[in-house]
């Protein structure tokens, strides 16, 4: 076992979370059908305009889940550097689904828009924390009510 690196600083956490949302291509979401039923996939996404922008099918329980209710758990990392973002899910529709496509065409090489059933949601982030190790679990909140915290 590898001693233990210090802890980052909040600063430090946050440059770090940045970092990862911005090159980063795969995440897990997490979301909960209407009875409660759990629903937990890998996805691709695109940090943009301040949210997570993923594609599905909307018929999809991630999809279904997300239009019906729009709450959804994001985890980027591994167990030893976690991110870990909750949020407000939306549609997105007109302008705001064009800007959102176009990025993440332009981020992962795909584009669904001519595939039948995608929609592009984004998940506004409410909460944000990021840790690696126990020293950094006191310190790991790094948003709160969608605001970071300096």
């Amino acid at each position: 076992m590898t001693p233990q690196e210090p802890a980052r600083s909040r600063t430090q956490r946050r440059q770090d979370t940045l970092d990862r949302l911005e090159h980063d291509v795969d995440c897990w979401v997490a979301t909960a059908a209407a009875d409660g039923e759990p629903c937990l996939v890998p996805l691709s996404f695109v940090w943009h305009e301040n949210g997570v922008v993923v594609c599905t099918r909307r018929t999809n329980p991630t999809g279904a889940n997300l239009v019906r209710d729009g709450r959804a758990r994001i985890t980027l990392g591994h167990t030893r550097d976690v991110v870990l973002i909750e949020g407000e899910g939306e549609l997105l529709t007109d302008s705001s689904r064009t800007t959102a496509a176009d990025a993440f065409a332009a981020k992962l090489t795909w584009d669904p828009r001519d595939e039948k059933g995608y929609v592009y949601l984004r998940i506004a982030p409410k909460t944000v924390q990021a840790w690696r190790e126990v020293n950094e679990i006191a310190g790991r909140d790094l948003m709160r009510d969608g605001t970071w915290l300096d």
